[in-house]
């Protein structure tokens, strides 16, 4: 017999239902038990928004729409979307606590800072080992003092970031919304230890030009290294707010460089984004990333890359089965 608990619960996620149903309109059931809504930020002509009622671990509702990419883990930002009217707001507000979602957002906007233990390459003396031991590991990999100095790379000699070679990521208006963090040891235990944030972002946006011809690359030495119109996508994944800037901007020749175990997701992406009107060269990388390659390697991948169409698109579905 369910107890009073899950009851209860169940009863606050029907009538949380009710209420988004009076705000996006009335959803459909999906196979997976979850809602499926018009997305308010595509507005695909189907309901393409699904919503999960059935809370996870941190009390969220993840959402996620299909057509768009865009996702996020609180109904209140659909709300915020949509223009909520004040009593719709009172009526979610008592659903789920105003207290609780203030904590929420206060967390996921709360401003990210660089670790208390970065430093900079200015000055290095002989007798600072860390240091010298940083930039001889960026060195390796190719990266020139201009690059160090553009993108503000950094390093942390102790701290929750001991040894990591700090590589900041900032938005259109220079603020920080991202930064990587990479083992300078010869073997680490953990190559990678990234800032704890919303990764819903736009990597290395601060140096964006929204007109010209753009690359997607996997991680932030990939795109110092590839050393134009670049960015990294900390992965193979494109964000909602990435697709969304990708949509919208005067961009038309899009080049997708992913490591060929992440072709099934690139193709993915070029399909997208054809659909949507936009030139794509998809860059066949072979065995080596774009940080191995360097700049003139990889200018030479990206002059002999033709722009897929549907047939090439199709041939290169048909490779992976």
């Amino acid at each position: 017999m369910p107890s009073f608990f899950c009851i209860l619960v169940s009863m606050i996620n029907e009538l949380l239902v009710n209420l988004v149903n009076k705000v996006l309109g009335v959803g459909k059931r999906t196979a997976r038990g979850n809602q499926a809504h018009s997305c308010p930020y595509c507005n695909h002509r189907k309901p393409k928004l699904e919503i999960n009622f059935s809370e996870n671990k941190k009390g969220y509702n993840p959402w996620h729409c299909w057509a768009c990419n865009e996702k996020g883990s609180r109904i209140s930002t659909l709300f915020k979307k949509i223009k909520a009217s004040p009593e719709q707001w009172k009526e979610l507000y008592d659903l789920i606590g105003k207290e609780t979602e203030r904590k929420r957002e206060d967390i996921e906007y709360k401003e990210l800072k660089l670790p208390k233990e970065f430093q900079t390459f200015d000055n290095i003396t002989k007798s600072n080992i860390e240091g010298r031991r940083a930039l001889h590991y960026l060195k390796s990999r190719g990266i020139t003092n201009d690059d160090i100095i553009k993108y503000n790379i950094g390093y942390c000699s102790y701290g929750s970031f001991k040894n990591n070679i700090i590589i900041p990521s900032y938005d259109h208006s220079g603020k920080l919304n991202y930064f990587t963090g990479r083992s300078f040891e010869s073997n680490p235990y953990k190559k990678y230890t990234n800032a704890e944030s919303s990764r819903d972002i736009i990597p290395f946006e601060l140096f964006i030009n929204w007109e010209l011809p753009l690359v997607l690359c996997e991680g932030p030495f990939d795109a110092i290294a590839i050393k134009r119109n670049v960015i990294p996508l900390m992965g193979n994944s494109i964000t909602g707010s990435l697709m969304k800037k990708l949509v919208m901007s005067k961009v038309q020749k899009i080049y997708i460089a992913l490591d060929n175990d992440a072709l099934k997701l690139s193709l993915k992406h070029a399909e997208y984004l054809i659909n949507q009107g936009k030139e794509i060269y998809l860059v066949e990388l072979n065995e080596k990333d774009p940080s191995e390659m360097g700049f003139t390697q990889f200018t030479e991948l990206i002059q002999t890359s033709s722009p897929l169409n549907e047939y090439t698109l199709m041939e290169k579905k048909l490779s992976l089965i």
